[in-house]
């Protein structure tokens, strides 16, 4: 892995996703999945290649559909309870990363917003980031 690294752990620190590089993406999930999964009201992500990330530490997966039925494994930690990373059969080469476990006020913001079809209506989003009412792709 080459550039910039960070660093998400879990609430504990027994679970450890280390990145390299800056991700290909970063983006905000309001589907009712999402906002059930974090106990917020909607998830932020951060989107690496597998080869930018390195995963430290024991994990249990919780596997689901997706709003649009394809499957999505996050792994949490089995300590804490902790969401750190996750995939899916969107895109088999890419981990996702919640930007909250990276605890960093300077993460880049993110570029797009999904799903805000059930976005909370006080819920708003920088003037650059692209809304879409379902996901894209």
């Amino acid at each position: 892995m080459t550039g910039a690294s960070r660093t998400a752990s879990c609430a504990c620190g027994a679970l450890v996703a280390r990145t390299r590089g800056e991700p290909d993406g970063v983006a905000a999930c309001n589907c009712t999945q999402c906002q059930r999964r974090t106990g917020s009201v909607f998830g932020v992500n951060a989107y690496f290649s597998s080869g930018q990330v390195h995963i430290e530490g024991e994990s249990k997966a919780f596997e689901r559909r997706s709003q649009r039925g394809r499957r999505v494994t996050f792994h949490f930690c089995p300590s804490c309870g902790t969401s750190v990373y996750f995939t899916g059969e969107f895109a088999a080469d890419i981990v996702g990363v919640p930007v909250g476990c990276f605890a960093d006020p300077d993460f880049p913001p993110p570029e797009r917003a999904v799903w805000t079809g059930t976005r909370h209506g006080w819920v708003e989003f920088p003037a650059q980031c692209e809304l879409f009412e379902e996901q894209k792709g």
